[in-house]
């Protein structure tokens, strides 16, 4: 009989955890959650205080089977599941297998078994065999809280989906969060559609003094009085009335600034500095840190977790790694590195004070030394963590800056330039580390300036004026970082679910990825008006947040979960109902356009298919055969060419599982993106999963605009558009030149599937459905009378044949004859 039964969530969790209890325990893996609600039912009694029907996930029976058959003949059963809410549920839930209630009693068995519940921030012996000597009962608050989230969830996935498969397609799906983090992009992509861009102006004077270095001003107004320059009628007078100025230094003021270093990490801190640092995404992100967490391999020590858990909010760090981390840096940089109290940090309202920040488990363990055990991806998400909390506890850096106001006297008017300089006369944290930024900011600026002595009074000589012209700029679509900066800023989402809410709105396609930035699917945005317009509660983001924050007062036992639920449900029926009511059936749209047929002259109108929107001739009527039947694809998911943003659309790439740089190939489907790290990397991606590929302009001109055309991607492959969407929406079709000889009324056009391959069909789809593999060419066969024949290339090269299977007629293609005449 084994003296303990020990389940975790993971078998490399169990393997590390193991070594540290020594014989008489017997630690397995429960794989993750056992159980959970029902798929083919909604699993909450609505009616009975939202009792929910938990049953065991399939394909876990055998392991719930394997862990009751050792439960048996065990002494003590210790529950250690990771330390935060869903951690929680999984112990209760196993708690509720092997015999206990699963809400924080201890229920012996008639054998006298206990289950009890152990917790560690990470993985090593001390944190072990310190968690194992204080064990607990499981913390019904906790579990309460999870199952609040789970049972919200369920209530909205369960019953706003299907309105979704009724009035827009089969298949879609809306989630309490994930739709809230969408309308941020939606409504992000719909203020830069909407920016005005407004001209203005700035004049840099290029000075120098007695002593080099030369240095560059830039105008701030007239006398004192700062004022902007809106056009070049204004900057080119000003330019003028500096060109005989007198230049002379009003005043300079120095001072001594100190930047202090950053928190160590919490989740969304490391997945945004991963994100900007390594360019990871934030989903790579955490399943590095989830193995840095659960141990790994390294020589004499065995299986090791080097880093706290990765599921955090807190800044918190226990007492005896800021000791050892003060003697490290005492050790290493010297005593001028070391503050004579340790560095604290302000805590978030709600973040979990019994977690610690992220943190390595031991900080004599430097990265470069357990490098040849990691892989690529762990040293450097483990380098990152090693170096932010080493730089956190180090003294600020500091800084001498230099404010110089310049006056140029020109006549009765007196301009006002400044220039700011600074120069890093101490490094403090930044011999360590640097915080990432999502935009370069004035500090940034004042570091490239390099200024000579200066003093009041001090002539200057002008050597050059620079007036340049810019425009304001939108605000930026939203990245994977600042994605989740705003989101947990705004309160939505927790550390635990900012990587799954990321990953389940691009995995739905209702966002695509425009050069590493996000931008909303056509379906994302017809999802997203169709959830806020009807639920205007539900998917409002400060009720959203408000939420969370009933989420967290449940953790803490302030409030009953089914209170919450209870009121949720009272404002998510209303919206239901109304929803149900008044939502709009996307499927039997039908918009009147601009655009006319190509083929007929009538209006064209935008109809909705499985597969989005598109044009279609207005006459098309389904009990006439002889309407006209002309389709072309819909462009508007496309982005506007005009925005700042189309730049972004040719930037590289990065490799989501080891940040190297991803490149555009060709295989037997098509093209695809592939890791350049191979065979070591052997990521690829499907160019229809959700990130832009890069347009190809053409010499061709639009026969609408004028404007250039582009091979632009949808849906089905390549397809040539005019650049100068959305104001002109012509898109080419490719006719060949060829009447259907079927239907003997529609045009062959060259199509492409979703594969990547070329095919020929009739314009009249989907009344008449003519197809073929290969190019057909506008001749009879002359051996059995076929109404077409086809190209096609064989290893002997091209040839024409006739496509009619009994039929053998085959002819040299006439380049092929060509080159056998040698013409």
């Amino acid at each position: 009989m084994s003296k303990g039964l020990v389940i975790v969530e993971s078998p490399t969790k169990a393997k590390t955890i193991e070594k540290y209890l020594g014989k008489g325990y017997k630690v397995e893996a429960s794989f993750g959650h056992v159980k959970d609600l029902p798929k083919s039912t909604l699993g909450v009694d609505i009616e009975n205080e939202f009792d929910t029907d938990y049953i065991v996930i399939p394909g876990k029976e055998k392991v719930v089977a394997k862990l009751k058959k050792l439960a048996e003949s065990a002494e003590s059963i210790y529950l250690a599941p990771d330390p935060d809410r869903e951690g929680e549920a999984i112990a209760a839930h196993l708690a509720d297998e092997l015999g206990g209630n699963g809400h924080g009693k201890k229920k012996k068995k008639s054998s006298g078994i206990s289950i009890q519940r152990v917790t560690f921030n990470e993985i090593t012996k001390r944190a072990v065999q310190a968690a194992f000597e204080n064990p607990r009962e499981i913390d019904k608050n906790l579990v309460d809280a999870q199952q609040a989230r789970r049972v919200l969830d369920r209530l909205v996935g369960y019953q706003v989906s299907p309105l979704l498969w009724d009035k827009v397609r089969r298949g879609l799906s809306a989630g309490r969060v994930q739709t809230v983090a969408l309308r941020l992009i939606v409504e992000r992509e719909r203020e830069i559609k909407a920016f005005e861009k407004k001209e203005y102006w700035t004049i840099d004077a290029h000075l120098s003094a007695n002593k080099p270095p030369a240095f560059d001003a830039r105008f701030l107004g007239k006398g004192e009085e700062k004022i902007e320059i809106p056009n070049g009628e204004e900057a080119e007078k000003i330019r003028a009335s500096l060109e005989k100025a007198d230049w002379v230094v009003r005043a300079v003021d120095k001072k001594e600034r100190r930047r202090n270093a950053a928190a160590p990490f919490t989740t969304s801190k490391l997945q945004q500095d991963s994100s900007r640092k390594l360019r990871f995404s934030v989903k790579r992100t955490m399943m590095i840190a989830q193995r840095l967490y659960e141990g790994i391999d390294i020589g004499e020590e065995g299986s090791i977790g080097l880093i706290t858990y990765m599921r955090t909010d807190s800044t918190r760090v226990a007492p005896e790694a800021i000791t050892e981390v003060r003697e490290y840096i005492g050790k290493e940089y010297g005593r001028e590195y070391l503050p004579g109290q340790p560095n604290t940090f302000k805590e978030k309202k709600e973040a979990q004070g019994a977690h610690e920040a992220i943190r390595p488990s031991s900080v004599m363990r430097h990265p470069d030394q357990i490098k040849q055990y990691l892989k690529e991806d762990e040293y450097k998400v483990y380098k990152l963590i090693w170096q932010r909390f080493v730089a956190s506890q180090i003294t600020p850096a500091v800084f001498d800056q230099t404010t110089v106001d310049i006056d140029a006297k020109s006549g009765n008017e007196t301009f006002w330039f400044r220039v700011t300089g600074s120069v890093l006369k101490f490094d403090g944290f930044l011999k360590v580390y640097e915080e990432s930024k999502e935009a370069k900011d004035d500090e940034d600026e004042e570091l490239k300036h390099k200024l000579p002595a200066l003093e009041a009074g001090q002539k200057l000589t002008m050597k050059e004026l620079k007036p340049e012209q810019h425009f304001t700029e939108p605000p930026p679509r939203y990245n994977e970082a600042s994605l989740v900066k705003e989101l947990e800023e705004r309160g939505i989402g927790r550390p635990s679910t900012y990587s799954a809410i990321l990953s389940t709105i691009q995995e739905r396609q209702y966002v695509q990825k425009l050069g590493g930035k996000f931008a909303p699917t056509e379906i994302g945005l017809v999802v997203t008006d169709l959830l806020v317009e009807n639920f205007r509660d539900i998917f409002d983001v400060q009720y959203t947040a408000r939420l969370e924050e009933e989420l967290d007062e449940i953790e803490e036992g302030k409030e009953k979960w089914t209170d919450a639920l209870a009121d949720f449900y009272k404002k998510f029926q209303k919206d239901l109902k109304y929803a149900q009511k008044h939502m709009e059936n996307i499927k039997r749209m039908e918009k009147p356009t601009d655009e006319k047929c190509e083929r007929c002259g009538a209006p064209l109108v935008i109809k909705w298919g499985k597969h989005g929107s598109f044009y279609a001739c207005s006459t098309y009527d389904k009990d006439d055969p002889n309407s006209c039947t002309f389709t072309k694809e819909n462009p508007i998911n496309l982005p506007d060419l005009d925005t700042a943003d189309v730049q972004e659309t040719t930037q590289e790439e990065y490799c989501e599982n080891c940040g190297r740089v991803m490149v555009l190939k060709r295989g037997r489907f098509g093209q695809f993106m592939a890791c350049t790290g191979y065979p070591d990397c052997k990521t690829t991606r499907r160019l229809d999963q959700g990130k832009k590929v890069p347009d190809i302009p053409l010499d061709e001109p639009c026969p609408k605009c004028g404007r250039n055309l582009m091979i632009r991607h949808g849906r089905f492959g390549e397809f040539t558009a005019c650049s100068g969407y959305p104001d002109c929406k012509y898109v080419k079709q490719n006719f060949i030149g060829v009447k259907c000889p079927d239907c003997k009324d529609g045009e062959l056009v060259e199509k492409r599937a979703r594969k990547g391959n070329t095919f020929y069909g009739c314009s009249n789809y989907p009344k008449c459905k003519f197809t073929s593999a290969n190019k057909p060419v506008a001749e009879k066969c002359p051996s059995c009378g076929s109404e077409y024949l086809v190209e096609k290339n064989l290893k002997a090269g091209p040839v024409i044949a006739c496509p009619n299977k009994e039929c053998d007629y085959e002819r040299p293609a006439p380049q092929a004859e060509a080159a056998s005449t040698g013409a």
